[in-house]
């Protein structure tokens, strides 16, 4: 029988001798004295009291979107934030380029809500990929989005120094796609795809959340689709983020059940790249009708298997807090001291401040886990 690799999750984080903190201060304020300035490694960083250093930032330039997926959002859509509360591009780019330069961060991922909504997204890219890590290595960027209209972009967005895309696509079938999204948009997300493979960028990844009942008909179709193009799909667990009555641990669709329905249509084998801090376990997957296509499959367990002990994760929303964790309950605000006239150094004391109480685990399985209050549009991918 084959191993299942993402049933291998990190171990737990522990507290380490260098972060001795048992419990989390109640904010900046009350950081320790002896709070880390350096990772394992040396370098300036974003490190927890458990020793995780975060590397990748994910930053989220609007709350706004152009699809209303069913487990994201209500029919109606929500309240959108005003713009005077939105970054400014300059703001954003000042953060980055703190986050780069202070804090130890190498590789940036652009989300939304939808980000391509984001005018003078080419500009932002172009300043962050400007940046030189601590290793005077370029800075990694990377862009989460709907696809709609990237067919239009991607041309722009490279020249604009983007190296990587990740499209969410759930279904390739047109009528579930309309149900799950409200939107009659599918073959646009589709040219999108197939836009992002001619233009050379590699790996495109494709996302798909998998609901019971829902989509789990899709997984074959969506695996031959992208495998035949030439795109890594990768199929991922449902996590508490959209409307509280639509998600029940007991009635999602797990990691191992997408492996038994891959493996009737597929020969799987462990791929030999290094996982890392990367979330999905990835396989070489080859077609068991057509040994002609091939290509390369992930799964990400993140909610019977999370990768919380590996994570090496920051986020900034798009009015300016910062989220050590993807269910944080919690927040710090960089906009408003920002706006008051807070340094450099300021403002990286009060973000590594809030990296540094992160909690070991996001807790979905806990007793009491309350979803976050902010929607997942609002937090960023």
């Amino acid at each position: 029988m084959t191993t299942r690799l993402f049933l291998q999750p990190g171990p737990p984080p522990q507290a380490t001798s260098q972060s001795p903190l048992l419990t989390p201060p109640v904010g900046p304020g009350d950081l320790p004295a002896d709070l880390p300035v350096a990772g394992p490694d040396g370098t300036r960083t974003l490190v927890d009291r458990f020793g995780r250093v975060a590397r990748d930032l994910r930053v989220s330039l609007t709350d706004r979107c152009n699809l209303r997926c069913t487990y994201c959002m209500p029919a109606e859509g929500l309240e959108w934030m005003p713009t005077e509360q939105t970054l400014s591009d300059a703001e954003t780019i000042r953060l980055i380029r703190i986050a780069v330069e202070k804090l130890g961060i190498r590789q940036i991922r652009f989300t939304g809500g939808e980000p391509l909504l984001r005018k003078n997204l080419e500009d932002i890219i172009s300043a962050t990929t400007a940046l030189r890590t601590d290793e005077g290595e370029t800075v990694r960027t990377a862009l989460t989005t709907n696809g709609l209209g990237l067919d239009k972009r991607i041309v722009g967005l490279r020249e604009a120094g983007l190296h990587r895309v990740n499209i969410s696509l759930d279904t390739i079938d047109a009528q579930r796609y309309l149900s799950l999204t409200r939107r009659d948009r599918l073959s646009g997300v589709l040219s999108s795809i197939e836009a992002a493979v001619a233009s050379g960028m590699q790996p495109v990844k494709v996302n798909a959340v998998v609901m019971p009942g829902v989509n789990e008909v899709d997984i074959v179709p969506l695996a031959s689709y992208c495998l035949e193009l030439g795109a890594q799909l990768r199929f991922i667990e449902q996590m508490p983020l959209g409307p509280r009555e639509q998600w029940r641990r007991g009635d999602m669709v797990t990691a191992a059940q997408i492996f038994e329905r891959l493996e009737q249509a597929f020969i799987l084998s462990p791929a030999r790249e290094p996982r890392g801090s990367a979330p999905a376990a990835l396989w070489n997957a080859t077609d068991r009708n057509n040994t002609s296509v091939t290509g390369t499959l992930g799964i990400i367990a993140s909610v019977t298997h999370p990768f919380c002990g590996d994570c090496d994760r920051s986020r900034l929303t798009s009015d300016g807090t910062i989220r050590n964790c993807l269910f944080a309950r919690t927040e710090t605000p960089l906009r408003d001291i920002m706006r008051a006239g807070a340094t450099d150094e300021e403002l990286a004391a009060v973000w590594a401040g809030a990296m540094w109480v992160k909690k070991p685990g996001h807790g979905i399985d806990d007793e009491g886990f309350l979803q976050p209050d902010r929607p997942m549009s609002a937090i960023g991918g």
